[in-house]
Formats: C-alpha cells, sequence, structure tokens
C-alpha cells in the first residue's frame, strides 16, 4: 500500500500533477429553522470547517414535516443523517449515538445538560450522552394587540380563561371584521397545555399513559365547539389529516389571527417577519379548573448511531454544544437557553424589537408556571404517540368524520396499541 503510494506521488509530480488530496469525510446535517437558526448554524459550520479541514459538512435545511415525517422513516431504513435537529426527543432515541466513549469531556455535557438528557434516553438507560437541547420552549398565546387596540377591547388580564379569551377575541374579530378569531397549532404537544390547564392528566395513578379524562373531554369539547362556531377556522386544522402538523404562523404574521396559540419559539421569525408592523404581543397562557399551563419542549441536537464517522461526528456535536458558541447561537436566534450555565449567566438577547423583548419575559415567566403534569408527559419517550392520536382523532370529531365520544374510543386505542408496537421494536 505504502509503496503504491508513493509510485502514484511520484507520477503526479512527473506529470505535473497536483499531489493526492487527503480523504475528506463528509458529515451531514439535517435540520429545520423557526426563523434565523439556520443562517447563526452555517456560519458556525464554516469556521468548524476552516479549523477542521478535513471535515465537510453538508447542511440539508427541511420542512419541519419532514423532521417529524420523514426522518423517523429514513432511520428506519438505515438511511438517516449523521446529525439532525428533531423534537421527538425520546422517540427517536432508539437511534441515537451514545458519545460518551468520544467525548473529550463527559462531565461538561452532564453539568450543562444534564436536566435534559433524560429526555433523549430510552427507557432503563441513565447514562447515555446523546445530544443537546437547541432551545428549551414553552407553548403559549401570541395577540395581535394592535387589533384589540384598534377594536377598543380590553385584553384579558392572568388568570382569565380560555372561554374569557375566546370572547375576546371574537368581539375583535367582529368589530374588524378579522377573518380567524382563534388559532392553535394543528398538534397534540399544542393541545396538550390547554388541556391540562382543564385537568387532563393524560397519565393513570400507575404512571400508564391515560390520555382521556374528564379534563382532556373538556378541551376536546371546547375545540369542536370553536371550529363549530367559526372561533377557529376549519380550512386550517382540515386542510390536512392524520397527525400531520399545521401551523398558522403565516396567517398571524398577515394580521388574520387575533390570538395564536403556539410558542416562544416564534418570537425570532416574528422579530424577522412582522417586525413592527403591528405589536404581536405574548401573552399569559389562559387557564381552566386545574391550572395555567403551557407545555414544555425544545428541539435537540442528535447524533445518530448508524454514521460511519463517530469520532468526527462527536468532534461537531462538540464544537457546536461548546459555550461561546452557544451563547452566540441563543442570542442571536432569541431562543431560550437549554444550557444549565448559560441560563444562569444569563444571555444578551441582539433584538432591539419592543415585541420581542416582551415575548422573552413573558415565556420565561411561563417556565416557572409550568404544571408537574406537563413536566412528566414532556419527559414520557412515547409522548409523540399520545400526541398523534389526540389530535388525529379530536380533528376527525372536528370535521365530521366521527363523533367525541367514538374519538375517545379510538385514541385509547392508538395509544394502546402503538405503544405496544414501539416496546416490541415495530
Amino acid at each position: 500500500m505504502e509503496r503504491n503510494l508513493k509510485a502514484a506521488l511520484v507520477a503526479s509530480a512527473l506529470l505535473g500533477a497536483a499531489p493526492l488530496a487527503a480523504a475528506q469525510v463528509e458529515l451531514r446535517v439535517m435540520y429545520y429553522t423557526d426563523g434565523i437558526e439556520d443562517q447563526v448554524l452555517g456560519e458556525q459550520i464554516s469556521r468548524f470547517e476552516a479549523e477542521n479541514p478535513g471535515i465537510k459538512v453538508a447542511l440539508d435545511v427541511v420542512a419541519y414535516k419532514q423532521i417529524v415525517e420523514g426522518l423517523p422513516v429514513q432511520l428506519a431504513a438505515g438511511e438517516g443523517p449523521d446529525i439532525a435537529r428533531v423534537t421527538d426527543l425520546g422517540g427517536l432515541a432508539k437511534y441515537y449515538l451514545d458519545m460518551r466513549p468520544y467525548l473529550e469531556d463527559a462531565g461538561y455535557w452532564v453539568e450543562n445538560f444534564g436536566p435534559f438528557l433524560p429526555w433523549l434516553r430510552q427507557e432503563g438507560d441513565t447514562e447515555s450522552v446523546c445530544g443537546y437541547m437547541t432551545q428549551m420552549t414553552v407553548t403559549g398565546p401570541f395577540v395581535n394587540k394592535t387589533l384589540f387596540e384598534q377594536a377598543g377591547v380590553a385584553m384579558p388580564a392572568k388568570g382569565a380563561t380560555w372561554e374569557d379569551w375566546a370572547a375576546a377575541v371574537n368581539e375583535v374579530a367582529r368589530k374588524l371584521d378579522i377573518p380567524i378569531p382563534l388559532a392553535m397549532d394543528r398538534s397534540g404537544h399544542r393541545m396538550a397545555g390547554p388541556a391540562i390547564s382543564q385537568g387532563a392528566a393524560y397519565f393513570d395513578a400507575a404512571g400508564e399513559p391515560a390520555v382521556v379524562d374528564e379534563g382532556f373531554k373538556r378541551m376536546a369539547q371546547l375545540l369542536v365547539d370553536w371550529h363549530n362556531d367559526g372561533t377557529m377556522s376549519k380550512e386550517l386544522w382540515g386542510s390536512v389529516s392524520g397527525s400531520s402538523y399545521r401551523g398558522a404562523n403565516e396567517e398571524f404574521g398577515n394580521a388574520q389571527v387575533v390570538m395564536y396559540m403556539s410558542g416562544s419559539w416564534q418570537i425570532a421569525q416574528f422579530s424577522e417577519q412582522i417586525g413592527d408592523d403591528f405589536d404581536w404581543w405574548a401573552v399569559p397562557n389562559p387557564c381552566g379548573p386545574g391550572t395555567c399551563t403551557g407545555m414544555p419542549g425544545g428541539a435537540a441536537m442528535v447524533a445518530f448511531k448508524d454514521t460511519e464517522h463517530p469520532a468526527e461526528v462527536t468532534k461537531l456535536m462538540e464544537f457546536f454544544a461548546r459555550e461561546d458558541n452557544l451563547e452566540d447561537f441563543y442570542s442571536r436566534t432569541l431562543f431560550i437557553p437549554g444550557h444549565v450555565g448559560l441560563s444562569a449567566k444569563g444571555i444578551d438577547f441582539q433584538t432591539d424589537n419592543p415585541n420581542a423583548k416582551h415575548a422573552l419575559g413573558v415565556f420565561a415567566e411561563h417556565i416557572g408556571e409550568i404544571s408537574p403534569t406537563a413536566f412528566q408527559l414532556q419527559g414520557y419517550p412515547f409522548n409523540r404517540v399520545m400526541f398523534n392520536a389526540a389530535i388525529s382523532r379530536v380533528n376527525q370529531a372536528i370535521v365530521g368524520e366521527m363523533s367525541l365520544d367514538e374519538a375517545y374510543g379510538r385514541i385509547e386505542q392508538d395509544v394502546e396499541q402503538q405503544i405496544a408496537e414501539k416496546k416490541r421494536g415495530g
């Protein structure tokens, strides 16, 4: 082998050709973006490549739907990327690479990402280090404050119920002829916070999934009623089927929505796309008989065990997760940090937008008000099954394909069957 390589080099020199270049490792990162984070990450990748000329990184920016629906199929077929940004944190855990054998300082990861590492582990695993949080998120509503002011309608105060807010946004919409009084992301995760506020427990006393209870039924009934009376638009949720995601950020940005139930990840996008066209105002989570909570969550960068280059993948992940790089990332993307050290230190967010500054403060308060049930649900490895069953079946009731009672029965069947399949490795 050595003799052949020397011969090739001699031949190249004699022919006036350039010497053979060293082989370059190529890594692929699949990524979705809510705002400008793909741009920030792209800049960091360029710096990484300059420091590591033997590693080339391809950043594939895809639609969020591709992460939720396409990535699991790719991973099951053994054709996934080396790294991806995911939100189904525990649901994809069987595909993750435990980076501990390759990390230079595993203690840094445990110290700064320790509270969130269990979200990325399979049941029974207490030690693996598979990734880090690109941000912490919490669900909650935004309102078009300018519309409230133009309509002369007072915004409900903290402690107001979902019914209070529904009445207020309907009044604004009627006065100003706004087509959509209330919108909510078509997502079981987004539905969960309001459902828990209505008293939903999602688990029984033994900690086993039990989605349908009186609190869940109260929220499901509200959603059906709101779609029937025009508080919510059937065109949004009805435009997709199954468990497919449908946001309303474009409609909200175009001032077609009075109140939008989404989450903290929208702050950077609204800063960029809405700017100061109108006052987009984060407000406290509305209440129910149970509490006034949003859902915690976030996205994580994870490495996959099918990679052919685990050492290089870990090197890139260590670069992304370095404190200085994450501080730059969080400050520019306006994301709530998922890094213990930076959370304690505080982030100097790079924005002069008063709407963004207000929203960051409101969502920081939301985190302190999250229900223990919401944390339990977010940490459950098969929560995606529960979310998908809830949103797909309730939506079928909304569009008239089945009754709510039928939907409740199907939710219970779906959850039991699909969790059993996942535990069998199906």
